[in-house]
């Protein structure tokens, strides 16, 4: 004990007489206003501190602030208990079409084997363009483009696709025609115009641009 007091740098009986002291009118009020948020908490668990404290001071006439009663709360280890049950809902499945080739780039041996689509936008002075591309993954070779000068055109996917099934014609093998979840490429309309062909629908997994290194 003499080592402690030594290390506080207060003597040995100035802390027995700190210890046998008497409670402050401070102490008192402190313990008192830690109950009575105890108190209010037990049965309004649904409320926060700032409320508890407006209630406190409007009810029982106490001068304290909101952060006052922030830090009874902390010191009781309490916290607003809300009334509405939290409802977990299965992940819906987001991908339309499966990755099919996320692993297989390097297998990729023979032209039209894989078409990649993407599209991209860029301003040039006043003007406003958006492209898409239709890439053979094998020959690197673009196959079409089209161009569009309106935000959110369509036709421009539509058009390409159109001249993929073209370049497609008396083709027997399967094509597969992978894209990312754009609204256009997993819209009903553009895959409507692949039925009864060769292709074969792959799109990229969401958030994963790598699914789709050759564009």
């Amino acid at each position: 004990m003499q080592d402690l007091c030594a290390l506080m740098g207060v003597s040995r009986s100035g802390y027995y007489k700190w210890k046998k002291r008497d409670k402050s009118k401070r102490d008192i009020k402190r313990e008192e206003l830690i109950a009575l948020v105890e108190a209010v908490h037990a049965d309004h668990r649904s409320h926060g501190y700032r409320w508890t404290a407006a209630y406190i001071r409007l009810e029982y006439g106490y001068k304290c602030s909101d952060n006052y009663i922030y830090k009874c709360f902390r010191f009781l280890g309490i916290k607003s208990e809300t009334k509405h049950k939290v409802h977990y809902r299965k992940r819906k499945e987001k991908d339309k079409y499966p990755n099919l080739i996320f692993t297989t780039w390097e297998t990729v041996d023979r032209p039209r084997q894989v078409i990649v689509s993407d599209m991209t936008a860029f301003k040039f002075w006043y003007f406003y363009f958006e492209v898409t591309f239709y890439f053979d993954v094998f020959t690197k070779e673009i196959l079409t483009y089209k161009v569009a000068a309106r935000k959110g055109d369509r036709n421009q996917y539509i058009d390409g696709l159109e001249d993929v099934k073209e370049l497609l014609k008396g083709h027997t093998e399967p094509v597969v025609l992978h894209t990312d979840q754009g609204s256009v490429y997993a819209s009903m309309a553009y895959n409507e115009l692949i039925k009864d062909t060769v292709i074969v629908r792959s799109m990229s997994r969401a958030g994963k641009p790598t699914d789709n290194p050759v564009n």
